[in-house]
């Protein structure tokens, strides 16, 4: 077996890529909410520095003052991480801004004291910084200079920003390790439980191996199995039973056919011993021989039923399927047992009506119909009666052959169709009446897609009914 086909290394594949699918989505939800956190709390810090610098900033007459030397408050003085400030008017003129800009400028963003616009930008040597811009009306001084007209001013504050990029850098750093470290430990521990939660189907690898082709009463599953795998060992058992009862038909059919032929064989044995036990007349020889003829042509049509059948199981067999008048049918095929029921003394009477047809193969109905027609004489009671029905039901006619004097049971008429039973338990008898004429039946009547039915009443009047399929073919031909 292939890798690619193998349910371990599926199971594992899925397993490990749905552990690692959800460590991705941790990790980075992880990240993402950190990283918000951590630039939540620095601009938080910047907007305290702007909105302090704003407060402070004056206007007097035209100038604009602030309050408190802004170059003394500590932020402004830390070179580790310097905080840095740009005060403009509206027309862009620079007002005030911090030393450690030298010849540099921070961006004039477009925001308010409420809601500051902020960006990051990249300074001198590589350092990054985080920027905030505001906009906002000056206070008006105390003194008695009055400004000629209040006009906004613009204010960024920036602060390096490299240590909150350090601080993510490690984290992503620290997520990548733990992840690693948790994929590995995800694969020694997928491994051994795919494993084991494999077993069960090693265990049951294990008892179909032990399982005999002279012995299918084993059972696949005895023992405790997870409910996953409930359905596939219910049909493994169902197919081992499929499988017994078809390795004991096999044998059963082959015992049967070995009886069958036996008993025909030990008679033509028997005559031929007999005769040549000493010489005889010319007409004892021609005697003998007429038994041994009896018997073989008897054994021939048992062998050409049982031949049918197995091409009708192998699906070897063509119909031609035309119109067939269903009253006229059944005469033909009643007259050649007709002498045989006159002298049991047993009426016939044909009561299909002349205009039902149908569309079948006429050759292999007729078949059909004989053996029906057969086993009704030889099993019906002495001065008995034998009637053929037919009727029309939707599309598909169906065709009956009752006969009275039936002493079979209920059970016992569900196995009038299978090979070489009978309903006496003796099989003294050889040739056609062996069993095989109703099985031969049913199948040709389900080869030509139809259906076969039996019954029996309380007053011994057995009845098989046979529904046909009748669509309009234009006699073409229908491999079965």
């Amino acid at each position: 077996m292939t890798v690619k086909h193998s349910l371990r290394i599926r199971l594992l594949i899925r397993v490990i890529g749905a552990v690692l699918l959800l460590l991705s989505l941790f990790t980075v939800g992880v990240y993402i909410m950190v990283r918000s956190a951590l630039f939540r709390q620095f601009d938080a810090s910047l907007v305290s520095i702007g909105q302090i610098l704003a407060a402070s900033v004056e206007l007097d007459g035209d100038e604009i003052e602030l309050e408190f030397e802004v170059e003394q408050m500590p932020e402004f003085q830390e070179r580790e991480r310097p905080t840095y400030y740009q005060l403009w008017r509206d027309d862009g003129t620079v007002v005030a801004k911090s030393a450690l800009l030298d010849n540099s400028e921070l961006p004039r963003l477009q925001g308010s004291l409420r809601k500051p616009a902020f960006e990051t930008i990249s300074g001198s040597g590589g350092r990054i910084k985080r920027a905030a811009g505001f906009t906002f009306m000056p206070g008006i001084s105390d003194s008695d200079r009055q400004p000629v007209e209040k006009r906004p001013l613009y204010l960024a504050v920036a602060r390096d920003s490299t240590v909150v990029l350090n601080q993510l850098w490690f984290l992503r750093w620290v997520l990548f390790v733990v992840s690693a470290a948790v994929t590995f430990l995800s694969v020694v521990v997928a491994v051994p439980a795919v494993h084991q939660g494999l077993r069960p189907l090693n265990t049951i690898a294990t008892e179909i191996a032990a399982i005999r082709e002279d012995d299918l009463t084993a059972r696949v599953g005895t023992k405790t199995v997870p409910s996953e795998l409930l359905p596939v060992k219910d049909r493994l058992n169902d197919l081992l039973c499929r499988l017994e009862a078809a390795f004991s038909r096999e044998r059963q059919f082959t015992s049967d056919v070995a009886h069958e032929l036996r008993t025909p064989l030990a008679g033509i044995r028997s005559t031929i011993e007999v005769t040549l036990v000493k010489k005889r007349e010319s007409g004892e020889y021609q005697n003998a021989l007429c038994e041994c003829l009896v018997i073989v042509r008897d054994m021939q049509a048992m062998v050409n039923n049982l031949l049918m059948l197995a091409r009708l199981e192998a699906q070897q067999i063509s119909f031609r399927t035309e119109q067939i008048g269903l009253g006229e049918l059944v005469d033909s095929c009643w007259r050649p047992f007709s002498d045989k029921a006159i002298n049991r003394e047993i009426s016939f009477e044909n009561r299909i009506d002349p205009e039902i047809v149908c569309q079948a193969d006429r050759q292999n109905l007729s078949i059909a119909l004989s053996n029906i027609l057969e086993n009704a004489v030889e099993y019906a009671d002495e001065g008995g009666h034998i009637w053929t029905t037919a009727c029309r039901k939707d599309d598909s006619v169906e065709i009956t052959v009752s006969n009275t004097g039936c002493e079979l049971t209920t059970e016992e008429i569900s196995q009038v169709f299978e090979c070489f039973w009978r309903g006496e338990p003796s099989r003294s008898e050889a040739g056609v009446h062996c069993g095989l004429g109703l099985a031969l039946v049913r199948r040709i009547v389900k080869a030509l897609g139809g259906d076969c039915a039996t019954q029996v009443k309380q007053d011994g009047t057995f009845t098989i009914r046979v529904a046909l399929p009748s669509p309009t073919l234009n006699g073409s031909d229908a491999p079965y």
